[in-house]
């Protein structure tokens, strides 16, 4: 199975995660799983966001079992798969893996290449990877997830937001992203937007300011519990079905 695969980047704040686990449930109800999401940021929430538990997370594995610690008769490339398949999350439609913070002091370097690793051994088993990624383009830019089929940039209306989404866009084409492959995802649209040029970067979905989606959150409910008539769900449903066709001609070119 080749998998379509979505990055959710933007500025900090803007609902990458929301927008994440939203798209996540849609896709599902639209027959689209089996779906892998990937919580890329190493504060890891999305499992908050989807309502479900996790248990360990890349970042806890330490780089010594990979290395001195395989058990006997099984090569490292087959260890790695089943330690991922502990950490993986599974749920009705779809699997989470999530990246979380390495213990102790020290970089991200043994976590990211995990995430990597992971991506290439685990994507093309599911129709859609959706990844949550931290805010900016590192995992992008280092290429820890390599480069997604589309990346949907989320920002809300203000200025801040949309100059950080003409930022990422611009980096995004200097690593090899295509304009064809990137969109602009407004979160918590009303009215209007501020007048800031985006370039070429193309808007795909305006979620609207939902009621429900900030009940949610105040109550320390999953965001995909919302109501199906919510007006933002509604959104992402069609944005979901905009992804599904993107995805489709893709795959027939």
């Amino acid at each position: 199975m080749k998998s379509c695969r979505i990055a959710v980047s933007g500025k900090g704040g803007t609902g990458k995660t929301t927008t994440s686990a939203l798209l996540v449930r849609s896709l599902i109800e639209a027959g689209g799983g089996p779906i892998l999401a990937v919580d890329a940021d190493p504060n890891a929430n999305l499992h908050e966001a989807l309502g479900i538990e996790i248990r360990e997370t890349l970042g806890s594995m330490r780089e010594e079992a990979f290395t001195k610690s395989i058990p006997p008769g099984m090569s490292r490339s087959e260890y790695i798969r089943y330690r991922f398949r502990q950490v993986l999350v599974e749920a009705e439609g779809y699997d989470l893996i999530a990246m979380g913070m390495p213990e102790g002091t020290g970089c991200y370097c043994f976590a990211n290449n995990l995430l990597s690793e992971a991506m290439q051994l685990l994507q093309d088993e599911y129709r859609y990877v959706v990844i949550d990624t931290e805010a900016g383009m590192e995992h992008i830019s280092r290429g820890t997830v390599g480069i997604p089929d589309l990346l949907l940039i989320v920002s809300d209306p203000g200025a801040r937001g949309l100059r950080t989404a003409a930022r990422i866009h611009d980096i995004a084409r200097e690593i090899g992203f295509t304009d064809e492959q990137q969109y602009l995802v407004f979160n918590r649209y009303r009215t209007g937007t501020a007048d800031v040029p985006t370039g070429l970067l193309r808007t795909i979905a305006r979620i609207p300011d939902d009621p429900a989606v900030e009940a949610a959150d105040l109550a320390a409910k999953p965001i995909v519990s919302i109501p199906a008539e919510s007006p933002a769900l509604r959104e992402v449903r069609q944005l979901a079905g905009a992804i599904t066709t993107i995805c489709r001609e893709k795959k027939k070119s």
